[in-house]
């Protein structure tokens, strides 16, 4: 039997925002729990949202009783799929309606999916719409093994702590959106930061980090003789080429420059940590450049070959909010950036593919070879440059 006093308990909890539930997979849980101790016989229940996010289509949140809650991702739009179009989601989506199906109902068979749930001694299937307040609808789906199905007064209750459950849902999409966007265009880092309220023209931090500052080889040139949707798709492999290896060593790319990416690693005080974080950032490079290496583009009857050039450096920044008016940029700055970005410069005239400061190669000890002392534009003193002995000229 349904307990009416803690359905409204669980609605209270929902409208109060689900204040005790610390993630979304723990909220789904919570409500799906509480929902079965006030007498509403579940068994399968699943929360389909579509995101906004340049790599994720939609996540999909499964409870079932005592497992945890199975937290999935669509890459790509799955409304075209045949999956898709034979569940009864479909309907959902395409009619923006409730949807039922009792499993004995004949009408049920044409479902494929059904046949996992008769096979769990699943009797009733309902999918309700979620509507968000920008008026996109996304579906709730909820299952039981009661004989006989959903009760009437079941489904009213389902259907009474919809609107308060998509208001929780809505308001964890848009946080979760408003930091997967973030991260996607300043980084993990920033985006923290601003979520945190670090958003005011002149608030910076100053950072000890290594910098990594890359550039693409006769971009100028390419760009001048392809189309530029070629150009753009040549970028993002080339980048492709780059970011993983920063990203799996522990740095965070703040900038793409047009073929430029500045990316920095944050060093603790210690010589220790230095020398650690140094040997990860020498090992993404050596990565990005095997992978610069292998790429290969087809341009009519000829495969392009592609060389890059990256310059790192160990060095304060300062790492906040600068702009003009209401336009800010969470990026950052100082003499240690700018001398990366020389350093860049005098990999191409070497035909370098990596080359150091005398800062990074020190605290870095690895196969370095002496190339010379360059007058650095801006810069008092000249600067001494490494290179790797591994890496003969113009390779």
């Amino acid at each position: 039997m349904m307990n009416p006093s803690e359905l409204q308990k669980i609605a209270d909890w929902l409208i109060d925002g689900a204040r005790s539930a610390v993630n979304p997979s723990h909220m789904m849980a919570e409500v799906c729990e509480r929902l079965v101790q006030a007498g509403l016989p579940l068994w399968r229940v699943g929360v389909f949202v579509q995101t906004l996010h340049p790599g994720i289509f939609g996540v999909s949140f499964i409870w079932r009783p005592g497992a945890e809650v199975v937290v999935g991702s669509a890459d790509s739009d799955p409304r075209n799929s045949p999956e898709f179009k034979n569940s009864p989601l479909a309907i959902l989506y395409n009619e923006g309606r409730e949807v039922r199906y009792r499993l004995d109902d004949p009408e049920s068979q044409r479902f494929p999916f059904f046949e996992d749930m008769r096979a769990e001694g699943v009797t009733d299937y309902v999918a309700l719409p979620l509507r968000f307040t920008s008026g996109s609808i996304h579906g709730a789906s909820w299952t039981t093994k009661q004989p006989g199905g959903f009760s009437g007064d079941e489904l009213a209750a389902l259907k009474m702590l919809v609107p308060p459950l998509t208001r929780v849902i809505e308001i964890v999409n848009l946080s979760r959106t408003a930091s997967n966007l973030l991260d996607t265009y300043v980084g993990n880092r920033a985006g923290e930061r601003i979520l945190a309220g670090q958003i005011r023209r002149g608030h910076a931090d100053t950072m000890h980090a290594a910098i990594w500052l890359s550039d693409l080889r006769g971009f100028t040139a390419l760009s001048d003789r392809l189309p530029a949707e070629t150009v753009v798709d040549i970028l993002n492999q080339y980048f492709d080429c780059q970011v993983h290896a920063i990203k799996t060593h522990g740095g965070e790319v703040l900038k793409f420059m047009g073929d430029g990416l500045l990316a920095v690693f944050p060093i603790a005080e210690t010589i220790h940590d230095a020398e650690e974080v140094c040997g990860h950032v020498l090992e993404a490079a050596r990565e990005s450049r095997n992978s610069v290496d292998a790429m290969h583009y087809p341009i009519g009857e000829t495969i392009e070959r592609f060389r890059f050039g990256v310059a790192l450096h160990v060095g304060k920044i300062l790492f906040g909010n600068i702009g003009g008016g209401n336009r800010l940029d969470f990026t950052c700055i100082g003499p240690a950036v700018n001398l990366a970005a020389r350093l860049e410069k005098i990999a191409g005239r070497l035909h370098r593919t990596i080359v150091a400061s005398a800062g990074f190669a020190r605290i870095c000890q690895s196969e370095w070879t002496d190339l010379g002392e360059f007058p650095i534009a801006g810069f008092s003193k000249a600067e001494r440059v490494y290179g790797l002995q591994d890496e003969t000229p113009g390779g």
